[in-house]
């Protein structure tokens, strides 16, 4: 019988993928039907003249998405490279034990690295930590206080709102102030807080990623035995923080530092112990304090995602020098926001804007699906502010480069000379 050439539905997929793996060293060629063209295969982790970053980047969007959100283009270059065989083991981190040593070397040197980034001291845990952010709303209450025990909530926005409400379950909050009547667009003056003199801890969102309002101080909690715990999700390592002046500082990895699956905790060790009765065996913190965050099977390729991130802002010249990278990125967005002349607006008092997310609205509210629409023709995507509140959001965490900054406000003035 004659031969026939092999055409499948996959076969533009395998020419694509031959096409944008050609810098894969050819191991193995593969013929498919009678046109004889080589079909190359890597059997083997060497890497043969990878891509410069900047070709990489023609075929990348710049991504103004909150969360999962942009990460280090040579973070993922990094992570390509030895996702088949992790530095000569023989697998990949996906398929690693655990348990095993190739693994434990990964998650101590994220720790490591973590503690050098924020200058951690040994009187403080470091958990990597399954179920993002939002299970630490039941986590904290459930692990520093009883259900009897008065706890303090500052409320600057979506996420302490949310954290309140599930620490009603678990043990008597108290609201000592809520911006939700001006629409979260402030962080009051700590003076005028009515705290609570028994209060376990105080509790604050350093950052809401709604609407873009950061803390840029920190209020004492009312106990002078209490604890201030804050959930900083949205500006994790995106500034240096003296970590002392907290009890537990928690963070969704999915905005600065990794994929999304990994929280991480840093929790002073003297409040480890005393959970509620209740706690289930995957939030007590002593558990995973005591395994090293290997009680069960952590979110390991993350892990080892948010290690790559950790090495990279050390290779910056750590968090002082990101901090004022991302102050340049905030400026130059804010100004041409400001400088609009109200065709764009921000809502948020310029001394506690958000330096990770950047809300804003047009002027004619009409023109917000065009601006939307345009803007992802010129590859800037994941504007759309929150379902919440609508508008605009620019997320311009850590990993997004100061070009993609420059475009976006180079696009709003043409954008505003054409619709003004």
């Amino acid at each position: 019988m004659a031969a026939t050439s092999l055409t499948t539905p996959n076969t533009a997929l395998l020419q694509k993928t031959h096409q944008s793996h050609a810098f894969l060293k050819p191991k193995t060629n593969l013929h498919y039907g009678t046109s004889r063209k080589p079909f190359s295969v890597c059997c083997s982790s060497t890497i043969q003249d990878r891509p410069s970053l900047q070709s990489q980047s023609q075929d990348r969007v710049f991504n103004f998405a909150a969360g999962p959100a942009t990460l280090p283009e040579n973070v993922l270059l990094k992570a390509q490279t030895e996702l088949y065989n992790w530095r000569g083991s023989g697998m990949s981190v996906m398929e690693m034990s655990h348990r095993g040593k190739d693994f434990r070397s990964i998650i101590e040197k994220a720790e490591a690295d973590l503690r050098a980034l924020l200058n951690i001291s040994e009187d403080y845990a470091v958990l990597f930590l399954q179920g993002g952010a939002t299970t630490q709303f039941a986590s904290v209450p459930l692990n520093l206080c009883q259900p009897d025990d008065t706890v303090d909530y500052l409320v600057t926005g979506s996420w302490g709102d949310k954290a309140f409400k599930e620490a009603k379950k678990y043990c008597k909050p108290k609201v000592v102030w809520n911006g939700k009547s001006e629409n979260y667009v402030r962080v009051p003056s700590f003076d005028g807080l009515e705290l609570s003199p028994n209060a376990k801890y105080l509790h604050i969102c350093a950052n809401e990623t709604i609407y873009g309002v950061e803390f840029k101080d920190y209020p004492l909690p009312g106990n002078p035995n209490g604890v201030l715990v804050a959930d900083m999700s949205s500006n994790f390592c995106s500034k240096p923080v003296d970590v002392s002046k907290f009890g537990l500082i928690y963070a969704g990895a999915q905005k600065n530092v990794g994929p999304s699956g990994v929280c991480i905790v840093i929790v002073r060790k003297d409040l480890i112990g005393n959970a509620q009765e209740i706690t289930p065996v995957m939030l007590d913190y002593k558990i995973h304090a005591d395994n090293n965050s290997l009680y069960n099977t952590p979110p390991c390729f993350g892990i080892y995602m948010c290690g790559l991130v950790f090495e990279d802002l050390l290779e910056q010249g750590g968090l002082k020098e990101v901090e004022k990278k991302n102050e340049k990125k905030a400026g130059i967005l804010y100004n041409a926001i400001d400088e609009s002349k109200g065709f764009y607006r921000c809502p948020v008092e310029k001394s506690v804007r958000s330096l990770m997310n950047v809300p804003f609205t047009l002027e004619k509210s009409e023109l917000e699906a065009v601006f939307l629409k345009e803007a992802e023709k010129e590859k800037m995507v994941q504007l759309k502010g929150h379902r919440s509140v609508g508008g605009m959001r620019a997320s311009i965490y850590n990993a997004m480069p100061l070009a993609g900054v420059e475009k976006l406000v180079s696009f709003m003035k043409d954008f505003q000379a054409k619709h003004a």
